[in-house]
């Protein structure tokens, strides 16, 4: 089993970003390289005069169906996912159209026509993440005055080469804190000789970080985001960009359940129906490019929050008070971040590298695992629950119709959900002691993602992606 080495933390809050849709790696990533080139660009200090992006690799192959084009254009007029006003972004991409210049502050003006100057680039690929994309500044020459190419590897994160060099090493994040775990089994032990839940041993971690305050503010704000995300794609009508026609049924679906519920006839699989309803509403508005909440990341960012609004809508027996609530999902985030911090070490959330098992996978495991947590189970029965859940994702693909974060993606989620609560569960009806460590089936999902043919891997070549109907 491969182990990471060096003093490696990722955080609940690497795991939870608010951003917006359709992807975290297609998206977000690009967005914020875009910015983080810029930077470069003041720091060098030369004369630029025009900017020109290569996609490579899934992000050339499929960035068109997940407004890669558009997110790079976007970053490089200054915006960020965090806190990108779309009303504001439409009107500046409009104008950049008609002047085809940037006016960047520190730079001044700079040539850049979207529709030419992103080159979607399928035939370069350096080694490393699939997920690839190349910024050159030119002068008055064709001669590149400055270049960088950045990896995109999921769930809005983004590194250089040689960030990539020392992510692999396991040296790229050396923040102080003071439960530093590199696999489940060294989690498990800290929790045993600490006596502290996994919950617990991440907050301990967070507040070595920021103030207890801001975590919990933070938290709040997070579950805030995902619920609102929740609310609005099942109040949202109308057809899904992207040319498949798909029409948001989010809304048709919850309207009959709640209908369902007041006429008193239970359907009888009701508890699946939430669930669904729920995580497709998530990721409904995240293929409409809606804001959204990685976890880990877009294209899997509804299967946490569907079982946490199941969790809180319909598992309480008992009434709680508003800090009670919070308790509750902060244990549920802070549970959930552990295990999508482990699977992220030592294996990948990106479909472009690991298949949908890295992403739909990977939340169904944070799910069960933050579900089981609150619902009382031990951390042996919380690691068995992540385990189930990811075991029966090992070896799904990664093959968006037409490249877009809609088939088989929505629905996908929804079953990952379900998935999630059926392995929570199991687990509780457990004492914890079970055959498959989390650990050996978190490597077990890193090989299965490398040996994967690259068809399979986000790049719309295999699968679903080519057995369409046709029109």
């Amino acid at each position: 089993m491969r182990e990471g080495t060096g003093p490696v933390y990722i955080g609940v809050f690497d795991m939870f970003k608010i951003g917006v849709g359709p992807s975290s790696s297609h998206t977000m990533g690009p967005m914020l390289a875009s910015g983080l080139f810029l930077d470069l660009l003041r720091d060098s200090e030369v004369s630029a005069r025009s900017v020109k992006c290569y996609l490579r690799g899934s992000l050339a192959f499929t960035g068109r169906g997940h407004a890669t084009d558009r997110a790079v254009a976007l970053g490089l007029l200054g915006f960020r996912p965090d806190t990108v006003d779309i009303n504001k972004a439409d009107a500046a991409l409009g104008e950049l159209k008609a002047t085809r210049m940037l006016q960047v502050p520190g730079l001044g003006s700079l040539k850049f026509c979207p529709g030419e100057d992103v080159v979607f680039d399928t035939e370069e690929l350096e080694g490393g993440h699939p997920n690839q994309l190349r910024f050159e500044a030119l002068g008055d020459t064709p001669d590149v005055l400055v270049g960088q190419t950045y990896f995109s590897i999921g769930g809005g994160f983004v590194h250089t080469r040689a960030e990539l060099d020392r992510l692999s090493a396991g040296e790229a994040r050396e923040d102080e804190v003071p439960f530093g775990f590199r696999n489940a089994s060294e989690l498990l032990a800290m929790v045993e000789d600490s006596q502290l839940s996994i919950a617990q041993i991440m907050r301990e971690n967070e507040v070595a970080l920021r103030s207890p305050k801001a975590v919990d503010a933070d938290l709040a704000a997070i579950w805030a985001e995902m619920d609102a995300c929740i609310s609005r794609g099942l109040a949202e009508h109308g057809t899904l960009a992207g040319g498949l026609g798909l029409r948001r049924r989010a809304p048709d679906i919850y309207r009959r359940l709640q209908t369902s519920l007041a006429n008193d006839k239970r359907l009888p699989f009701a508890s699946n129906d939430w669930l669904t309803v729920y995580a497709m509403a998530v990721n409904e508005e995240n293929a409409a490019g809606g804001r959204i909440v990685t976890a880990p990341t877009n294209g899997a960012a509804g299967v946490v929050p569907a079982v946490l609004r199941f969790f809180l809508s319909h598992c309480l027996e008992d009434e709680k008070t508003y800090a009670e609530e919070a308790e509750l999902v902060r244990e549920f985030l802070l549970t959930a971040g552990a295990i999508g911090g482990l699977i992220k070490r030592n294996a990948s959330i990106s479909g472009a590298e690991a298949g949908c098992q890295g992403e739909v996978g990977t939340a169904s495991a944070m799910a069960a695992a933050g579900l089981c947590a609150v619902l009382g189970g031990t951390p042996w029965q919380i690691e068995n629950a992540a385990e189930i859940a990811l075991e029966h994702h090992l070896g799904m693909t990664c093959d968006p119709v037409a490249g877009l974060v809609q088939v088989p993606c929505i629905e996908r989620n929804g079953f990952g959900a379900i998935k999630a609560v059926a392995a929570a569960s199991l687990a509780l009806h457990g004492d914890g002691t079970h055959f498959m460590p989390l650990d050996n089936c978190i490597e077990a999902m890193r090989q299965t993602g490398l040996e994967m043919n690259s068809k399979y891997r986000e790049t719309a070549l295999g699968g679903l992606a080519v057995n369409v109907p046709n029109c």
